[in-house]
């Protein structure tokens, strides 16, 4: 690192010291030289006796003598002067030591201003660069600030904007879906009426049915007994068995047909197929029991006829029956084949 000039009162300061150092050293020897001198008599009689002498002098010695007291006049006086010059070199040495003392002492309170003002100003300047560094981000923080709430209002429409078509489609939706079931009441309304037609126009056709069974049944009943009552008794058990037989055909039909009504076909029914049932029945025309006597070999087949004949439940049209035309329904036979029902 390249060492600071010097400046010229710092390159005296030294010597000087130096310089003044020697001078009160002189100065001290030479008050110790004087302490250390004898004293003289008194100046008085040595003149005296040398103003006595001096007429007993030759003429050359007293010349000599005046030579000698001048040379010594003369060498007290350089002495006196070189003393006085030594003082005033010293007394100057002092002054520009002082000099140079408070120069120094100004060049440091200058130094130590220029220090304080370059600190204030570098202070300054990190001030100001601080007021700028926080201005700019209180600016970048406003510019986020308004950033996010510029996102803030745009996500909110979209939000918005979303809601609206979602109440949009809910509403739209509901209104379908009222709209689809009002048609589908609507259509089960109309089912239903037309089931309840249907059904009643299959009642009326089963009670049609049912009563010109009981009523052919009556009628050839009437007509058996009548001619059992016009011929003779052999004749009479013939025409009767034969009338009975007639009167269970037409309630096996009406049996059948009922059971077809209330048939569900199964998927694995096939024609020529065929299962026998022994039906338990009571006398008020009450189906208690149904089960399989002789399987078609499909057990679907089987359960659908079973089902089918106990779903009749119970035939009104048997309680015009007596005793004995009743007796062959308590527990019978029926063969049921899918040509049988209503397929």
């Amino acid at each position: 690192m390249q060492q600071p000039e010097r400046s010229r009162s710092e390159s005296y300061y030294w010597p000087t010291i130096l310089a003044v150092g020697l001078h009160v050293i002189i100065f001290a020897m030479l008050f110790v030289s004087f302490a250390m001198t004898p004293e003289l008599p008194p100046s008085k009689p040595i003149v005296q006796a040398t103003l006595y002498q001096l007429k007993s002098q030759s003429q050359a010695q007293t010349q000599t003598n005046q030579k000698i007291a001048g040379e010594a006049k003369k060498t007290a006086a350089k002495q006196y002067e070189t003393e006085q010059m030594e003082q005033r070199k010293i007394e100057q040495q002092k002054q520009a030591a002082a000099r140079a003392a408070e120069q120094k002492k100004a060049d440091e309170a200058r130094k130590a201003e220029a220090a304080k003002a370059d600190a204030a100003q570098k202070a300054a300047e990190v001030q100001k660069a601080d007021e700028a560094k926080k201005a700019e981000q209180q600016k970048q923080a406003e510019i986020a600030k308004k950033k996010a709430a510029d996102e803030a209002a745009k996500q909110k429409a979209a939000e918005d904007t979303k809601k609206k078509a979602a109440q949009e489609a809910a509403k739209k939706k509901a209104a379908d879906e009222a709209a689809k079931k009002k048609a589908a009441e609507e259509a089960k309304k109309k089912a239903a009426a037309e089931a309840a037609k249907k059904k009643a126009a299959e009642e009326a056709k089963k009670k049609a049915a049912a009563e010109a069974a009981r009523k052919a049944a009556e009628d050839k009943k009437a007509q058996a007994l009548a001619e059992l009552l016009s011929e003779d008794t052999e004749r009479q058990q013939a025409m009767a068995d034969t009338q009975g037989d007639q009167v269970a055909g037409n309630f096996d039909d009406l049996i059948r047909m009922r059971a077809a009504e209330g048939w569900t076909r199964p998927p694995s029914a096939r024609n020529n197929m065929s299962v026998t049932l022994r039906v338990n029945m009571l006398p008020d025309g009450t189906i208690t029991a149904v089960t399989v006597s002789r399987s078609s070999g499909d057990a679907p087949f089987d359960s659908s006829a079973v089902a089918a004949v106990k779903n009749i439940g119970r035939l009104t049209e048997m309680q015009g029956l007596s005793a004995q035309e009743f007796q062959p329904y308590r527990s019978f036979m029926m063969t049921f084949t899918p040509e049988d029902l209503a397929l």
